[in-house]
């Protein structure tokens, strides 16, 4: 059974002040709890019986059995998975980008369900660190948590001030955005290593980083001269611009 204290105590957990005081976030279903189990030990499980037959002594500091309906009242979910499970914040680390490989950047990217969704494009694609815009939206959410479907236990997300990371970098490493005004990626050389930076899903790339860019890149419309959607969903860019990048990167 689970008690409403700890029923409001997961709750609150939706809003990004109280994960940050707590540094303890959500996370429901089997596969990525079961991810998260394999890296970090739980705060809290909160799980059925059907799981916990499955999963003797799963590694938390507490487990509490509750029915289906129990979960449901916790859950955040409108089709709750038979266990809930609360973790702790991933260690942080240095801003400096690395640039050894390709990396992401993301220019105040506010949905938490493109957020998720690219995390999930950059495990896909090989790519571990992403570098956010203070403005980009918190990867604790609950949102950004489901929507990664594990791959947030693989990829590095590093948050801060972009303009004095990208000053940090050498004069002639590839800074790669998608900018209306860009060169088609089909035609333009890409290299194995660089930052490939996604803008705001209303306002692009904001100016100040925009100026930055010295690889500016653009996903043509088929065919071209014709009328089309405005843009593309952000998630659905990132998508086609790692694709290209590896498809080439052999």
């Amino acid at each position: 059974m689970i008690s409403k204290t700890k029923i409001k105590f997961i709750k609150s957990l939706q809003l990004k002040k109280n994960r940050e005081q707590t540094r303890l976030f959500i996370a429901e279903g089997h596969k990525l709890v079961e991810e998260l189990l394999a890296m970090s030990r739980a705060h809290t499980l909160v799980a059925t019986q059907e799981w916990l037959a499955n999963h003797s002594a799963p590694p938390a500091d507490e487990v509490i059995e509750v029915t289906s309906d129990e979960l449901r009242k916790v859950s955040l979910l409108q089709h709750p998975q038979q266990v809930l499970g609360l973790f702790p914040f991933f260690a942080s680390d240095t801003h400096a980008i690395n640039t050894s490989t390709l990396s992401l950047m993301l220019d105040g990217i506010q949905d938490p369900g493109n957020l998720g969704t690219i995390i999930r494009i950059a495990d896909w694609f090989g790519i571990n660190d992403i570098y956010c815009s203070q403005e980009t939206a918190d990867m604790y959410n609950p949102k950004v948590i489901q929507a990664t479907m594990g791959s947030i236990t693989r990829v590095r997300l590093h948050y801060g001030a972009l303009e004095p990371m990208l000053r940090q970098l050498p004069a002639d490493f590839p800074i790669y955005g998608t900018l209306l005004e860009g060169n088609d990626i089909y035609s333009e050389q890409l290299s194995a290593h660089g930052l490939i930076i996604m803008g705001n899903e209303g306002n692009g790339i904001s100016a100040q980083v925009r100026q930055m860019v010295n690889c500016p890149l653009l996903i043509p419309n088929y065919p071209p001269n014709t009328p089309t959607a405005e843009s593309l969903n952000v998630a659905i860019a990132t998508a086609i611009t790692c694709a290209e990048f590896r498809r080439r990167i052999k």
